[in-house]
């Protein structure tokens, strides 16, 4: 086996985690701060145009020691180099987690049973700058002559999310291709798409790794019969594209073989956007950017590979979560980026660490005795303000948050974004700090209120403050170094689940849904409902009208 076997609350650094959580559940991180004057300057990392803080949260450098000797005594290290080395960690579905060679220099060597990856993967991005350039600078033409405007996106799941999510990410660096996305099955997803493109002018990009996704497919014969409303069989092969590893489906829906991209089985698709899944990307803000965003992944990548654990961004954040999950009983974790551009970063990460992290059975075989998975959720900051910070202020739930902020705006809009950072650094210190009995009274007395007029009003507006959350503070928003934040969550997804003694890289639970989704289909169609528990029953034939 590739991977240990270790049950994580069975080794020697747990138990003594344990003794350490009961000696400091309940101290104040506001305390930790005042007994500490150096404490901001102990618990953050810098790296590279990151700075990320760690002092806001309860923990001690003994914390931190031990949840370092924990993840030595599970073999992280090992698993690591397994990771990048193309072992085949996930091993029920006996294939190696290989992503991170899509990001690899060419002068690597990266061996997949054997044989250097790097090669296939560097004719792949050849071909992927070859096509956007064709694209973009209008040498290519439709059916009718006319150059490209818009490109659809076709795919589900890791197909779309990643793509969707890097190019609103990146529309700062947008060219004049219009790029839209679908995704959901619901024809109305379809037709509100088809009413804002002209076939003439609009290359449609389809990504299923087998080309039998259900929504995909379905998607994309619906597509095609409104193309063909205008344009014939043979004009097919010049406005579709594939990336696929079913060459057979794929020209037998009429696309032509040079138009195919490759999938590879050692990538998941929740971790994809990186190979030619992430072609229409390139489309949209050309190939130069979609190469920075893999530069600044890899760079990541040998952060993550090379510095030891205790200044290692992706470890620190893992360790963290695993504290406050596992011994704090957090269930979610919130992430507020401050800018819209990262509005489909929450969404994005919900998929690629609930997919991975969202496993009950141990890599034993055996159920585990702890909670593994983290519910991830989040807007963007200053909306999520108005939204739902009363609950991470003043509610009975622990939420440890991540923020995600820039030191300087993609627009020269100075007033917006010192407004905007201000409320950035506010509440990170809001929720630390929380506001006192004594200064609540303060403020009514000052406002020329007695405290016999307010004492009523004041337990309302008590904030306890001592609300964990850490501070990732990144100098601009580019193609470089958002390809860096995606991979050091990456990276941190992959930490959890060693530590939890899981694989992260399978995804049964997905199945059995698609399976008996498949069964109620052809009961539907033939509107003959079989055996189903009576709620199921009642409901089909509810939808049936029967």
């Amino acid at each position: 086996m590739s991977l240990n076997t270790i049950n994580p609350t069975e080794t020697n650094a747990w138990q003594k985690l344990r003794t350490h959580f009961s000696e400091i559940e309940f101290q104040s991180i506001k305390d930790l701060f005042e007994k500490d004057a150096k404490r901001a300057a102990t618990f953050h990392i810098e790296w590279n145009d990151f700075y990320v803080d760690f002092s806001k949260n309860n923990w001690t450098k003994e914390t931190l020691s031990l949840l370092i000797e924990l993840a030595n005594e599970v073999g992280l290290q090992e698993a690591i180099s397994n990771y990048f080395s193309g072992e085949k960690i996930n091993e029920t579905e006996d294939r190696a987690v290989l992503h991170t060679a899509l990001r690899a220099n060419e002068n690597d060597t990266i061996l997949f049973e054997g044989k250097n990856v790097i090669p296939e993967i560097f004719a792949t991005k050849n071909k992927i700058k070859n096509f956007t350039n064709y694209i973009i600078s209008g040498e290519a033409k439709g059916y009718s002559g006319k150059a490209f405007t818009d490109v659809v996106n076709i795919g589900i799941g890791g197909s779309d999310l990643g793509p969707a999510m890097v190019v609103d990410a990146l529309q700062f660096y947008k060219n004049n291709l219009k790029t839209h996305f679908i995704s959901n099955v619901d024809g109305d997803h379809v037709q509100e798409i088809l009413k804002k493109i002209n076939p003439e002018t609009t290359l449609f990009v389809i990504v299923s790794k087998t080309f039998t996704t259900q929504e995909t497919l379905t998607n994309s014969e619906t597509i095609k019969k409104w193309f063909l409303k205008s344009a014939t069989e043979k004009d097919i092969a010049k406005h579709f594209v594939a990336v696929s590893s079913n060459l057979q489906n794929v020209t037998n829906f009429g696309i032509a073989p040079e138009n195919i991209f490759p999938m590879w089985d050692w990538v998941g698709g929740r971790f994809s956007l990186w190979s030619a899944v992430g072609l229409t990307i390139s489309l949209a803000v050309g190939y130069d950017n979609f190469n920075q965003l893999l530069k600044g992944a890899n760079k990541m990548d040998t952060h993550f590979k090379t510095t030891p654990f205790e200044n290692n961004i992706p470890v620190v954040l893992a360790l963290l979560s695993i504290w406050h999950n596992n011994f704090f009983g957090a269930e979610t974790e919130a992430l507020i980026p401050y800018t819209q551009y990262l509005q489909k970063l929450a969404p994005y990460l919900q998929q690629s660490n609930m997919e991975s992290n969202g496993k009950s059975i141990a890599r034993n075989g055996f159920p585990v005795n702890y909670q593994t998975g983290t519910i991830v959720w989040g807007e963007p900051g200053s909306n999520s303000q108005h939204a739902f910070f009363q609950l991470i202020h003043q509610g009975t739930k622990l939420i440890p948050t991540d923020f995600i902020g820039f030191v300087q705006p993609l627009h020269e809009e100075k007033d917006h974004h010192n407004k905007l950072m201000s409320n950035f650094f506010a509440q990170t210190e809001a929720l630390l700090k929380g506001k006192s009995k004594e200064e609540v009274l303060s403020e009514f007395i000052s406002q020329g209120k007695t405290e016999t007029e307010v004492s009523h009003l004041i337990p309302f507006k008590i904030f306890q403050g001592d609300k964990p959350t850490n501070t990732i503070l990144i100098e601009k928003l580019t193609p470089e170094s958002l390809g860096a934040l995606i991979a050091m969550y990456e990276h941190k997804i992959f930490v959890q689940g060693i530590i939890w003694n899981i694989y992260s890289y399978d995804q049964w639970g997905v199945e059995l849904g698609k399976q008996l989704a498949n069964s109620i289909l052809t009961e539907i169609e033939n509107s003959a409902v079989k055996k189903h528990d009576s709620s199921t029953t009642q409901l089909i034939n509810k939808f049936l009208k029967k």
